[in-house]
């Protein structure tokens, strides 16, 4: 059974930072593509970040600079360092498997408010 599970979501002020996590299970982790999406309320999903099985990697303009994306294979995890928040990052943050399928996680929540 696949599972995708993020963490590491919550409430920060504007400039904070956080860093989630998406730890896999029941997929060959190092084969699949790993990705960040996020959804803010009645907007549609958005990719946010993405790192191929070899390292590379590509952000959306919005996050340039500010967030960055990395994996460990060996921990079967995925990992999004979000520094310098604004309120418009506010948003359900999912995170993606793909490879000969697409998998995705529950989602965490991530709001950025004084």
């Amino acid at each position: 059974q696949v599972q995708l599970v993020e963490s590491g979501g919550g409430l920060v002020q504007p400039g904070g930072s956080l860093r989630l996590s998406c730890a896999a299970s029941g997929i060959i982790f190092s084969a699949y593509a790993m990705s960040w999406y996020r959804q803010a309320p009645g907007k549609q999903r958005e990719l946010v970040a993405s790192i191929t099985r070899g390292g590379s990697t590509n952000y959306a303009d919005s996050v340039k600079g500010r967030f960055t994306i990395s994996r460990d294979n060996a921990k079967n995890t995925v990992y999004l360092q979000m520094n310098s928040l604004k309120p418009e990052d506010t948003a359900v943050y999912y995170c993606n498997a793909d490879f000969l399928r697409t998998y995705w996680g529950q989602g965490t929540q991530v709001t950025v408010s004084s």
